[in-house]
């Protein structure tokens, strides 16, 4: 990537952004003492070329496992500092366009025009007022980010108690746990790890469902964590399904053979966990003379930048004889796209896949994220008619090694 066309427009918007963002500063110190502007624009100037210099850097640097949490930190910091200058850039823009609006107006209707900077009698210009809300907005976005670095591993227990009708007795009350998006690859503190699967645990699930991607990429990942998902168990199982990041389709792998490979070692893994993994199937689940059916996909998505592994026909087969269905399927585009439209007698899909982005706004009553507007089930509850859907916002993090305001999630669901 570092040698494509996209890497080099890359940094140089990054280079324009900063010319433009410096502008900004200029505006705000425009009075204070030469010693301060000098100490302002040389921190503003050596921490952007220091960012420009580690992206060239970067990718060149061999990092082992256990070290690539510094490297995903670093370029979160420069991401951080790269999104809050175009926050920031918005609010000068909108200053720009205004006084640009302003000078042509000035020009064609009238011979004065008001001047920018400070007026006789005006407190603040309104160049400066944008400048500072464009600084604050950015510093704020950034402030987020690093002070979500101590969020990821900061598990939150969601209860959800739902009702059907179509329950068969004997599962009345039943109590299942569903854990998403892992991502063993991204965990440094093997201690709060422990600390999220204990939670679980502690909650004496009857059933613990787990939707998809336990890996970033590779099944060796999860060597150092076998040790503690293999605590997860319950009476009625635990059982499995495979999510976008599980086959290995974003590395560059020698063949085909060795990708294909790697997937066959992380089936192995689910196996060795003691999980049953459902690859386009489904399993009966039975409580006295009860039973439902229990359905698992591999990876659907109706996005076109995700794959298409799952088979839900073949799944769902044989299945339409139970009173009771629950669906497995790690991204939530697939509820829109075929399990409301074809599949009816499904009563509950869990899915996980969108992590909520990491980053949002939960507060009783509101949530927002910017994840909606690609998904419009991306966190929590959503229902249709007699059917629902649940998207976990995800135990692990990826990309990003933090979150903020949308914590890690072990859910609980209680069935009624």
């Amino acid at each position: 990537m570092r040698n494509s066309p996209f890497w080099w427009i890359l940094i140089g918007f990054m280079v324009l952004l900063d010319f433009y963002v410096f502008q900004a500063i200029k505006v705000i110190t425009y009075t204070t003492s030469t010693r301060v502007k000098t100490i302002v624009f040389a921190a503003y100037w050596t921490l952007s070329i220091i960012a420009i210099l580690i992206l060239f850097i970067l990718p060149y640097l061999q990092f082992q496992q256990q070290s690539k949490i510094f490297r995903t930190t670093i370029f979160a910091i420069i991401a951080g500092l790269f999104f809050a200058k175009v926050i920031a850039a918005v609010f000068f823009l909108v200053d720009d366009m205004r006084r640009g609006i302003q000078w042509v107006a000035g020009k064609l209707f009238f011979s004065n025009t008001e001047g920018e900077g400070l007026q006789q009698g005006e407190k603040i210009s309104r160049s400066v007022f944008l400048s500072w809300a464009g600084m604050i907005a950015g510093g704020g976005l950034f402030g987020s980010l690093l002070y979500g670095f101590g969020n990821k591993y900061r598990y939150q227990l969601k209860k959800i108690r739902l009702s059907y009708s179509s329950l068969p007795a004997s599962f009345k009350g039943l109590k299942i746990v569903q854990i998403s998006d892992v991502h063993c690859g991204s965990f440094t503190d093997k201690k709060a790890v422990i600390k999220g699967v204990t939670m679980a645990m502690n909650e004496k699930p009857d059933l613990i469902l787990f939707t998809g991607d336990l890996v970033n990429n590779n099944a060796n990942e999860m060597l150092e964590y076998m040790d503690v998902f293999n605590k997860l168990n319950a009476p009625l199982g635990v059982y499995s399904t495979l999510g976008n990041h599980d086959y290995g389709d974003y590395v560059n792998w020698n063949s085909k053979e060795e990708k294909q490979a790697n997937l066959e070692k992380l089936k192995i893994v689910h196996a060795d966990l003691g999980w049953r993994l459902l690859m386009n199937e489904h399993v009966i689940l039975q409580k006295n003379e009860d039973k439902i059916a229990l359905i698992g996909v591999e990876n659907w998505s109706a996005k076109a930048s995700f794959p298409k592994y799952g088979d839900l026909k073949k799944a769902h087969a044989g299945a339409g004889d139970y009173p009771f269905k629950i669906l497995m399927s790690h991204d939530p585009s697939h509820w829109d796209a075929e399990v409301k439209k074809t599949y009816t007698d499904i009563d509950l899909m869990l899915a996980g896949h969108t992590h909520g982005m990491q980053f949002g706004i939960e507060i009783p009553g509101f949530k927002w994220s910017p994840v909606q507007y690609i998904y419009d089930q991306w966190a929590g509850l959503y229902e249709e008619g007699l059917q629902k859907l649940y998207v976990n916002r995800g135990f692990g993090f990826i990309g990003y090694p933090g979150r903020v305001g949308i914590l890690p999630e072990i859910t609980v669901f209680e069935l009624t």
